[in-house]
């Protein structure tokens, strides 16, 4: 019998359980601390990004633990099942799937969504354009109306729906797979009840003479040529759908700008989440249509991520 374990093409090297290395001479076993050790080794030679963070928050998913319980249980030494769970796992991580996807969700705002390859896994940077809407209506002081523009799994609408209770929420995607994720996500917190999802192709999915106080979009913004170039979790395993902008990344913020103002109830804004080396562009697009641009934020990093305007009836 080998005297070794394989985590996908990761050899661990295990240790013999003093209680049993007389009376069971092939018992092996392998300590949580071993596992997240060599795990992290593995997801790093294959290229991904914080492989000891990831290596942990695989194992713990695995155990069903805690991610911060893993650091009381170092010594804890892996039954074979557990073993064999957290190697599916890292090896499927290892491969460039999505950690988000082999968890089954993410955090957006404090909020669990689930995501699946149907939807655009939620980044950190699109939470500051939940932050923001959510500033602007709080500061309203009254109900208001909120279309979320290519919802996607919903994260936008939920996080909004959810620190705004005055605002009635929509949300539109061409895919209806995309919506089906939304729903379910929408059930869990549960906010289904002020969320109303609509299938098909932007505002042309909605009711006429809807009209909003609010507009927030993260629209697709990769230029199509430069999908290939994109890292495997993101080319791979997103949908096309929600990365693909048109030649230049650009078509859907023309769309908005030409668009979305005959939706705008009077004093309403609209937000949109920016790619990188955007906003002059966007800009550009939005005062050509006479919206009065009132500002482009940062994100954390430093880069131009949310173009505010207000519209122009």
């Amino acid at each position: 019998m080998k005297d070794f374990l394989e985590l996908g093409r990761l050899v661990l090297k295990p240790k013999l359980s003093a209680d049993r290395a007389h009376a069971a001479p092939y018992a092996v076993s392998v300590t949580v601390l071993e596992v997240i050790r060599r795990s992290s080794e593995f997801l790093a030679k294959r290229g991904v990004d914080s492989p000891r963070l990831q290596a942990e928050l695989l194992l713990a998913h695995a155990l069903g633990l805690p991610r911060m319980k893993l650091y009381l249980s170092f010594d804890r030494e892996l039954t074979e099942p557990e073993l064999s769970a957290a190697r599916g796992l890292v090896k499927r991580r290892g491969e460039r799937e999505p950690l988000q996807h082999i968890l089954g969700s993410t955090s957006f705002c404090g909020l669990e969504i689930a995501v699946t390859r149907d939807v655009l896994v939620p980044r950190p940077e699109t939470e500051l354009l939940a932050v923001r809407a959510v500033k602007f209506l709080l500061s309203r002081g009254a109900a208001a109306t909120v279309l979320d523009f290519g919802t996607g799994s919903g994260c936008l609408a939920i996080a909004i729906a959810a620190q705004a209770p005055t605002a009635e929420l929509h949300a539109t995607d061409l895919s209806e797979a995309a919506l089906e994720v939304a729903r379910r996500n929408a059930d869990r917190h549960p906010l289904s009840g002020r969320i109303h999802f609509h299938h098909g192709d932007g505002f042309g999915a909605l009711p006429d003479g809807l009209r909003f106080d609010l507009i927030v979009s993260n629209p697709p913004y990769i230029a199509s040529e430069e999908i290939a170039s994109l890292q495997p979790e993101v080319r791979d395993h997103d949908p096309r759908l929600a990365l693909d902008g048109g030649a230049d990344g650009l078509d859907f913020y023309r769309r908005l700008s030409s668009q979305a103002a005959a939706r705008l109830n009077s004093g309403g804004r609209i937000m949109v989440e920016l790619g990188d080396g955007q906003d002059t562009a966007v800009h550009g697009f939005f005062e050509a249509e006479h919206w009065q641009v009132e500002g482009v934020e940062n994100d954390d990093t430093g880069r131009a991520r949310i173009l505010i305007a207000c519209g122009n009836s």
